[in-house]
């Protein structure tokens, strides 16, 4: 996967719907929130993302690639999201995408929120 892809892919994460993340996310991936959410693992982060309200708007900042080897991609950034009458919300993030036969899964996803 190419960088522009990477980066899309992460987007549509925010952005997408329960539907279009649950195709991309690997049963095992396990997903790091501050509290109340706190550690989601397999279906409950599917549960998740349909119970949440959906952001408008992300911006992602200071991004960084990682690549360890050729099926394993690391993405760090700087998120600033929005949704609709709420303060925006600020987090450094990390996901870590795995190729798996032809696909690229989502193994791995945390925020640390920026105060």
């Amino acid at each position: 996967m190419n960088d522009e892809a990477a980066w899309g892919m992460e987007e549509r994460f925010w952005l997408g719907s329960a539907d279009d993340n649950e195709g991309v996310l690997s049963p095992e991936c396990v997903m790091a929130f501050a509290e109340p959410v706190g550690i989601l693992r397999g279906s409950a982060i599917v549960e998740s993302l349909r119970s949440a309200p959906r952001w408008a708007s992300v911006d992602m900042t200071e991004r960084v690639i990682g690549r360890p080897d050729q099926a394993t991609l690391v993405l760090a950034y700087r998120a600033e999201g929005t949704r609709e009458e709420a303060d925006p919300y600020r987090a450094y993030c990390t996901s870590t995408y795995r190729l798996t036969g032809a696909e690229w899964l989502l193994v791995q996803h945390q925020q640390t929120p920026i105060h």
